[in-house]
C-alpha cells in the first residue's frame, strides 16, 4: 500500500524539480530582439512587402521589351503553306509555278527559327499602373514598420504582466506566511481555552483560501510567461522570471497628438493614392497605345540549319475604341474605391485621435488611482500591524484579524495592479504618438 502512495509523490517532485529547472530569467532587451527576429506575424508582414515588390517589378513590362525565341518544324502538303515555305527558304525554281505543281505539290518540310522582340513605346494607363504598384509597395513598408512597433508594445504590456504576476505570487507568499502564523497562534489559544473552534476555523478557511489564490497566481506566471513564448516564436514554453520588478515609470505628460507621419496612418494615404493611380489608369485606358516590334526569321528544309533569312520591324497604334460598357463600369468601380479610401482614411485618423484622448484620460485616472492605492495600502498595512499585536496578546478578536489581513493582501494587489494600469496607460500614449 505505501508503495502506491510513494509513486505519485515520487512523480509530484520531479515535475516540481522540472518545473524549477524551467525558470529562465529574462530581460525586456532580449524579449524585443527574438520578438524583431522570430515572431511570426512580422514575418508574414515582411512576406506581404515582398509580394507588394514583385507587383512594383512588374510594372518594369512597360518600359523594357518583350523578347521570345522559337523552333517550329512543319511537314506539309498544303499548296499554300509548301510554296510560302519554299518561298521562305529560297529555294524556288521556274518549275514551282507550273500550275501542277502549284496545286499539287509534293510534301515539303519547313525548319524555321524566329527571334521576336515587342517594344512599349506609349502606355498611358500602365504607367499609373506602376504609380500604384509603387504606392502600395511603400505602404506595405510601412505596415510592417507598424507590426514591429505594435510588437514592441505589446512586449512591454506582456513583460508587465508578467511582473505583475510574480508580485501578485510574493504577496501571497506573504499573506499565506501570515496566515499560517495566525493559525499557529489561534491553535494555542484554543488549546489555552482562550478561543472557540469557530474561531480556529476561521483561520484555516483564511489559509485555505489564501492557498488557492497562490495556485491560481502562479498559474498567471504561467500564462505570461507563455505569452512570451508566443510573441518570440519560442515553442519550448518555460517558465521566465523578469530580472527587474513591476516599478512606478517616470513619464513627462506632453501635449502629444497625432502625427499623420506615423507608419500605419501614412501607409492608409498611400493606399488611397493608389486607389487614386488606378482610377486615372481606367480612364487613360481609353486612349490608344503604341508599340514597336521586330523579329529575325532563319528557314530552311533541314533541323537547325539558317540557309535563309529575313527580318521584320515595325510599329503598331492600337486603339480600343468601344468594348461594351467594361471600361466605362471599371473606371465607376475604381473612382467609388478611390472615394472609399479617402472616407476610410478621415475615419480611422479620427478614431485614432479619439483612442488619444481616452488614453490620456486614462493616463490621468491611472496616475489618481495611483495616489489613492499608495494611501490604502499604508493604512491597512499599518491596521494589520496593531490588530495582530493585540491579537497575541488576545485583545483582538479573530474576525477582526482576519479581515484586516484580507483587507492587506488586496490593497497590495491592487496597488501592483494600478503601477501595472499606470506604465500600461504611459506605453500605450506613447505608441499612440509615436511619428
Amino acid at each position: 500500500m505505501k508503495k502506491h502512495i510513494y509513486i505519485p509523490l515520487l512523480l509530484l517532485a520531479f515535475t516540481l524539480s522540472v518545473t524549477a529547472q524551467d525558470a529562465v530569467s529574462i530581460t525586456k532587451t532580449e524579449v524585443l530582439t527574438r520578438v524583431s527576429e522570430n515572431n511570426t506575424s512580422i514575418k508574414i508582414s515582411e512576406e506581404e512587402f515582398k509580394q507588394a515588390k514583385a507587383d512594383f517589378r512588374q510594372t518594369n513590362a512597360m518600359f523594357l521589351p518583350n523578347i521570345t525565341a522559337s523552333h517550329t518544324a512543319i511537314a506539309t502538303t498544303n499548296p499554300l503553306m509548301a510554296f510560302g515555305s519554299k518561298l521562305n527558304q529560297e529555294i524556288l525554281t521556274q518549275n514551282d509555278f507550273s500550275p501542277a505543281l502549284l496545286n499539287d505539290p509534293s510534301q515539303i518540310e519547313n525548319y524555321a527559327t524566329k527571334f521576336e522582340i515587342q517594344q512599349p513605346l506609349i502606355n498611358m494607363d500602365g504607367m499609373f499602373q506602376r504609380k500604384a504598384a509603387k504606392s502600395k509597395m511603400e505602404a506595405m513598408a510601412l505596415k510592417t514598420e507598424r507590426t514591429q512597433e505594435y510588437l514592441a508594445f505589446e512586449v512591454e504590456k506582456a513583460y508587465m504582466q508578467l511582473q505583475l504576476a510574480y508580485k501578485a505570487v510574493d504577496v501571497l507568499d506573504k499573506a499565506l506566511e501570515a496566515a499560517n502564523a495566525n493559525k499557529k497562534i489561534a491553535d494555542n489559544s484554543f488549546k489555552q481555552g482562550y478561543l472557540q473552534r469557530a474561531d480556529v476555523l476561521n483561520v484555516e478557511v483564511r489559509v485555505t483560501e489564501v492557498q488557492n489564490q497562490l495556485q491560481s497566481a502562479k498559474s498567471n506566471v504561467q500564462n505570461a510567461s507563455n505569452y512570451l513564448s508566443f510573441l518570440m516564436n519560442d515553442e519550448t514554453y518555460v517558465v521566465y522570471t523578469p530580472t527587474d520588478e513591476l516599478t512606478v515609470s517616470t513619464f513627462e505628460m506632453e501635449d502629444k497628438s497625432i502625427s499623420e507621419n506615423r507608419s500605419d496612418i501614412k501607409a492608409m494615404e498611400l493606399a488611397s493614392n493608389a486607389y487614386e493611380a488606378m482610377n486615372k489608369a481606367d480612364k487613360m485606358a481609353f486612349l490608344p497605345r503604341l508599340n514597336a516590334f521586330g523579329s529575325y526569321e532563319l528557314y530552311d528544309d533541314q533541323i537547325f540549319q539558317a540557309d535563309a533569312n529575313g527580318y521584320l520591324f515595325g510599329a503598331q497604334l492600337s486603339w480600343d475604341i468601344f468594348q461594351g460598357s467594361k471600361r466605362f463600369g471599371k473606371a465607376q468601380k475604381s473612382k467609388s474605391e478611390f472615394e472609399k479610401s479617402k472616407l476610410e482614411y478621415k475615419q480611422y485618423v479620427s478614431q485614432s485621435n479619439l483612442e488619444l484622448n481616452k488614453a490620456k484620460r486614462a493616463l490621468l485616472d491611472a496616475e489618481n488611482k495611483l495616489k489613492l492605492t499608495a494611501l490604502a495600502l499604508e493604512q491597512s498595512e499599518e491596521s494589520l500591524r496593531i490588530r495582530t499585536n493585540r491579537f497575541k496578546e488576545g485583545l483582538e478578536k479573530t474576525s477582526d484579524l482576519l479581515m484586516a489581513d484580507t483587507q492587506f493582501a488586496q490593497k497590495q494587489l491592487e496597488y501592483y495592479q494600478t503601477i501595472f494600469e499606470y506604465n500600461y496607460a504611459q506605453a500605450y500614449l506613447q505608441f499612440l504618438t509615436k511619428e
